[in-house]
């Protein structure tokens, strides 16, 4: 049995873990010591975890809002929990929750290469779009 809940600082041990396995060649800046406190400052109540009674946090999303476009972020599904609907149901909290908050587009960043995860997020109604992602380390 899965469940999707508000994520609480109990989580944050099995959800470093869960990153660590998903995510293991993030940068440092994505690791969840740096990223989930600054997440939790914020406090928009946009991440949430997916909870298998037997097996503690097995997924996350977070999701931002700058009042033009949300984001998500960090989704992550533990490979032993994979196609069972589980991102899916992350992916559609996240865009229900923004989109009750007057959210009119989501986007996310798929890592250049990676067709599996691409492929997932169109099932998901998602499309690759032609743009140029830039960034800045600060």
């Amino acid at each position: 049995m899965i469940r999707i809940t508000q994520y609480i600082q109990d989580h944050f041990t099995e959800v470093e873990r869960l990153w660590k396995e998903v995510f293991p060649d993030d940068p440092e800046r994505n690791r969840a010591s740096l990223a989930i406190p600054v997440k939790l400052a914020v406090k928009d109540g946009l991440f949430w975890v997916a909870l298998d009674v037997n097996a503690g946090v097995v997924g996350t999303i977070m999701a931002g809002w700058d009042g033009h476009r949300g984001w998500l972020y960090s989704v992550a599904v533990a490979p032993s929990h994979r196609r069972n609907g589980i991102g899916g149901q992350l992916v559609d909290t996240a865009v229900h929750e923004l989109k009750r908050r007057g959210c009119s587009k989501v986007n996310l960043q798929v890592r250049a290469g990676n067709r599996v995860v691409a492929k997932f997020y169109e099932t998901l109604g998602f499309a690759a779009e032609p743009r140029v992602s830039m960034g800045r380390e600060l």
